[in-house]
């Protein structure tokens, strides 16, 4: 096992891990010997992802399942003192849990549709890294943000999507100039279109998703769009101590197509 992918011993949150790249990045961190904590919505979801990751954990190691809400304040709480109670420990908190969401200014719900995005998207992640410092601190652990390109490039009709990403983004490096000196990392990855259920939350079939993604594929630089693994392998990067001098930065994973005339 290489240097790099060895986290045994250490405990890893990751929010929104019962599907997407949040999953896969739970299955690949117990590969690599992780305690995984593994948090969604769906009950059913998370038992099915905690699984898989008992079944790839090298000595069998059963993850923390919490089902919670990370745009609710108290299930946040919950979630660290959950965390906290069954290994005493938090090394990597992995703020991966966001919604899409997109309407015109027009929109005359556009208030309730800010605060929806804001909550999920944003405060969850200030919150979460708000109840884990005093953890993190004594680890020296790190923290990675899961972002979009979308928080460096604007997109029609995505301005409340683009604003809470780039202000993740923000967020990220000045928390990076705040927690440098407690020997906590912080960084934060920007993903093109990733082929998961994201799609399907804003109301496409599966077909229609398919064919998006395909559409999207056919004009990155690489001509594919990204797998959930793609994204996996670089929080596992992040995370390690092969990345020990890396913090404040945007990990761009995009297949080339922030510079691509799209």
């Amino acid at each position: 096992m290489s240097t790099s992918k060895d986290f045994n011993g250490k405990v890893v949150l990751i929010t929104g891990s019962s599907g997407g790249i949040g999953a896969v990045a739970a299955i690949e961190f117990a590969r690599y010997g992780a305690q995984v904590v593994v948090t969604g919505r769906d009950a059913q979801k998370v038992s099915d992802v905690a699984k898989q990751c008992a079944k790839e954990s090298p000595k069998g190691l059963k993850p923390l399942e919490v089902v919670a809400d990370v745009s609710k304040n108290d299930d946040c709480k919950r979630l660290i003192d959950s965390t906290i109670s069954a290994f005493k420990k938090l090394d990597v908190l992995v703020n991966n849990a966001g919604r899409g969401i997109g309407c015109p200014i027009t929109d005359t719900t556009v208030l309730d549709k800010y605060q929806e995005a804001m909550d999920t998207n944003l405060k969850s992640a200030l919150y979460l890294t708000h109840l884990s410092v005093e953890h993190l601190e004594k680890t020296k652990g790190n923290i990675i943000n899961i972002s979009s390109v979308a928080g460096l490039k604007p997109y029609l009709g995505g301005f409340l999507y683009c604003m809470s990403k780039s202000a993740m983004d923000m967020l990220t490096k000045c928390l990076a100039l705040e927690l440098g000196p407690k020997g906590i990392r912080v960084n934060v990855i920007n993903p093109a279109a990733v082929r998961t259920n994201f799609l399907n939350a804003l109301g496409m079939s599966d077909q229609q998703r398919d064919q998006r993604y395909d559409e999207y594929g056919a004009k990155y630089p690489i001509r594919r769009v990204g797998e959930s693994i793609d994204i996996a392998n670089v929080i596992l990067f992040l995370a390690s101590d092969e990345s020990s001098f890396v913090t404040g930065i945007n990990f761009v994973s995009d297949g080339g197509s922030l510079n691509a005339s799209l």
